[in-house]
């Protein structure tokens, strides 16, 4: 193995170590993920073992942002963001305006910065780290609440405002500038970044779902691991060659998805790698603060981080609070939006190759927000554990959640038995998510309104992304017995309190299917076969109050006789059948002799019915 493999093995052995480590010891500390990331990154940075170069590692861990701003994008729909822009452009911009107006006015007047490096110091420190605080507001469930809610718009309204703070830089740069010379380039930048946000619109809108489409029919699960990845990757990359950010690009394909019957599919396929990848962007973030510029400074960094930390919740709490959000939920959001953003490890940089920034302040500035990360998390843990022993409610969650897939019935299969299933439901009233994996049948039931996810039932990924893990019962209508016993065994073992409605195929099934503890399990020929048996007696003379009364009664025994036979085997309770001898008619025709049965029909003939079906 050569010396730089070797590096790279040990480095990703020693992230893959840390991320074991530090989620349970956080966890058992009572602290965020989030915190033992940072924390351990620290631990194996450059002042630490120094396993790996911390510019090399967050080049990569930034796909974990993309990512999870895809991930996003899918839970949305266009006319819910649309819904969303006063609180998007409304909070947004009252937070980040005030917010920089505070810190400017410090930077300049506190600590002697000079007005440009004031302006970008201020923006660049107002910008809240989405992966940070979208993480804190997962983990506490408070994503779907109206708090949470409005955290969300103001970071989606931050990401966007990336854009034109990355190009207010160089125009606040000392001298005289070329995009100040010439205003035709920012009118051509302006152009690509349209043109940019046009063909994701475009491809999105009108060739993802058919590419999608020929991947599914081809049956090659890792072809459309790799086509997801490619959406992600590819609308991020489109982006940032327009000057733009990553993490909108990715958002804008993830939105334009999130109506596509495959959506399910792609966040199970790029959830697993978004978990690991942002682990290593909080790895990444512990890894780049400069512990001698923190030991040279510390009284001024905590100063700062101090200043920070009232500056922004006094701001945030104060706009919360002015659209009606309760003071308890205002001050986590307050405190969720403190750490600093990602982006101002680039801005900062940034600013001082334009000159605006010494290297001094900026060694101070990126120390600074590295200790916001730190800190915002920790305080997140330390006022979620304190709420409840004030008697704090949890907060409830708005009616209409980001995504449409939150149906209290997920219907796994909509063939001729899940289509009558989700008909009877819908015509409750009662909200349903259907998943199926037949491309046919998706195009199909499209073309009459009834909107089905793309989904494979066995994997778990796409059962939770499907809202398997909050729907109040989940009907597993697939016509296969192979593929209802898994998706059953993989329900019972990462969703242990789901209730399950399943279709059997024969009654040996359904004793599989009671065996493996489902809440309710039904033949599928059953009731039906029993309707026939009711019509036929009615045929046949009997009165309708008779024939419903037999009817019930095989019912009640074929129902005792399966009880029996989960205990004492197939063939237990011949005596509950009430069948009749077989006396068949021979099989002869006139002038030829009768044809000989062979040995499976002559054993059917010789003993009671059995009505295994």
């Amino acid at each position: 193995m050569h010396g730089e493999d070797h590096a790279l093995f040990m480095a990703a052995l020693a992230f893959l170590t840390a991320a074991v480590i530090s989620v349970p010891l956080a966890k058992r500390l009572g602290f965020s993920p989030v915190v033992g990331y940072l924390l351990v990154g620290i631990a194996i940075g450059p002042v630490g073992l120094n396993v790996a170069d911390p510019t090399v590692v967050s080049t990569v861990a930034e796909l974990g942002v993309v990512m999870l701003l895809f991930l996003i994008g899918l839970e949305l729909k266009p006319s819910r963001l649309l819904s969303m822009g006063r609180y998007i452009f409304g909070l947004g911009t009252a937070q980040l305006l005030l917010s920089a107006l505070g810190f400017s006015l410090l930077a300049y007047f506190e600590f002697g910065f000079g007005l440009a490096a004031a302006v970008v110091s201020g923006l660049a420190l107002s910008v809240s780290g989405t992966a940070i605080a979208l993480q804190l507001l997962n983990e506490r469930g408070d994503f779907n609440t109206p708090y949470g809610q409005r955290t969300f718009s103001i970071l989606l309204f931050q990401d966007i405002a990336v854009v034109p703070l990355l190009a207010l830089v160089p125009l606040l740069a000392p001298g005289e500038s070329k995009l100040a010379q010439d205003p035709l380039i920012a009118l051509m930048r302006a152009g690509t970044a349209i043109a940019a946000i046009a063909v994701i619109v475009v491809a999105g809108r009108y060739l993802l779902n058919p590419l999608f489409r020929v991947l599914a029919r081809s049956g090659a699960r890792e072809a459309m691991t790799a086509a997801a990845l490619l959406v992600v990757l590819g609308a991020a990359g489109l982006m940032q060659a327009a000057g733009m950010s990553m993490a909108l690009g990715a958002f804008l394909a993830g939105l334009l998805l999130s109506e596509s019957t495959f959506r399910h599919e792609l966040e199970a396929n790029v959830d697993a790698f978004r978990g690991l990848l942002l682990a290593m962007f909080f790895m990444s973030v512990g890894m780049s603060l400069n512990v001698a510029v923190v030991v040279q400074n510390v009284g001024l960094l905590l100063f700062g981080t101090a200043l920070v930390a009232v500056v922004k919740c006094v701001v945030v709490f104060s706009v919360f609070r002015a659209d009606a959000i309760g003071g308890q939920q205002s001050l986590l959001a307050s405190v969720a939006l403190l750490p600093a953003g990602e982006f101002a490890f680039v801005l900062f940089p940034l600013s001082l190759s334009n000159g605006i920034l010494t290297p001094a302040q900026a060694d101070l500035l990126i120390a600074l927000a590295a200790l916001s990360m730190i800190l915002g998390p920790l305080l997140f843990a330390g006022i979620s554990l304190m709420l409840p022993r004030f008697g704090t409610p949890a907060p409830e969650p708005e009616p209409d959640d980001f995504s449409d897939a939150d149906g209290s019935v997920l219907v796994i299969g909509f063939g001729r038995f899940g289509q009558i299933v989700s008909q009877c439901l819908l015509a409750e009233g009662i909200g349903v998510t259907i998943i199926d994996n037949d491309v046919e049948m998706i195009q199909s039931a499209g073309r009459f309104g009834v909107h089905i996810y793309y989904g494979d039932g066995t994997r778990p990924e796409v059962l939770r992304a499907a809202g398997a893990d909050t729907c109040k019962v989940i009907c597993v209508c697939v016509d296969d017995k192979g593929d209802a016993n898994r998706i059953v065994e993989v329900v019972k073992a990462t969703m242990p309190g789901a209730k399950l409605f399943v279709r059997s195929f024969d009654r040996i099934h359904s004793m599989e299917l009671l065996r493996m503890g489902v809440a309710f399990e039904i033949r599928e020929t059953l009731e039906s076969a029993l309707t026939f048996g009711n019509r036929t007696l009615r045929a046949l003379g009997v009165a309708a109050e008779a024939a419903s009364a037999r009817i019930d009664d095989v019912r009640t025994r074929d129902r005792a006789r399966l009880e029996r036979q989960m205990q004492e085997g197939i063939f237990a309770a011949p005596e509950l059948v009430r069948g009749h001898k077989v006396e068949p008619e021979p099989l002869t025709t006139p002038g030829k002799p009768a044809r000989p049965l062979n040995a499976e029909a002559q054993d059917i003939l010789t003993h009671e019915t059995e009505f295994s079906g």
